[in-house]
């Protein structure tokens, strides 16, 4: 049998943090972009790669997805800036809830995203910096998700080999990078599976 986790990591956007769709989608009917233009100019990899890894900042990322909008330089930079306050999205009640499990139980957690410079501001804003042990941001790691160099720091921060730390993401490729890391990697698709998340962690019912 495998052995069974000590440790968890989880992901940020998309498990702790969601997003609501409406005030982005407000921005880019008023800029007369098409549906996700946002979203898809922003993850684009020769944009979304770097300011993961440290290379560029958050500011400079966002000055990068207005340059490639179809739009005059003014209205690009006035849309990107409208759409900021979407970014910092809400926290999942039910994924915290978890977390706050595993903790009481006396499990370490670590949030473990691909991030950039503006992830601190984020959590402090989020009310998050004080419910996990760790922070593992991509962007102060200089390696992204799902790089074998980024599971091994995970784990030497959090203090456990990695049979013994179960990763929680949204994202399969990471999962699938995890679980070649030597971690149990489980996508997360909503709060349905924590009692079996729970018995990976061995914590009582």
């Amino acid at each position: 049998m495998r052995d069974r986790a000590r440790a968890l990591l989880i992901d940020l956007d998309g498990v702790l943090r969601r997003f609501d769709p409406a005030p982005m989608i407000a921005v880019e009917v008023k800029y007369g972009l098409k549906p996700a233009a946002l979203l898809e100019t922003a993850m684009s990899w020769d944009l979304y790669r770097p300011a993961m890894a440290g290379e560029i900042t958050d500011a400079e990322w966002m000055k990068l997805v207005a340059d490639r909008l179809p739009l005059d330089a003014a209205e690009a930079a006035a849309a990107v800036a409208e759409w900021q306050p979407a970014r910092l999205g809400e926290v999942e009640p039910e994924a915290l809830e978890f977390v706050r499990s595993v903790r009481a139980a006396g499990r370490k957690v670590g949030l473990a995203t691909n991030a950039t410079d503006r992830l601190r501001g984020d959590l402090d804003a989020l009310g998050l910096t004080g419910e996990v042990d760790v922070v593992l941001s991509s962007w102060e790691l200089e390696v992204h998700k799902p790089a074998p160099e980024f599971f091994e720091r995970a784990c030497q921060e959090i203090g456990e080999q990695p049979k013994h730390v179960l990763f929680v993401d949204d994202d399969d490729r990471v999962i699938r990078g995890a679980r070649s890391s030597g971690l149990s990697g489980y996508r997360w698709t909503g709060a349905e599976h924590v009692p079996y998340l729970r018995k990976v962690l061995d914590l009582p019912d």
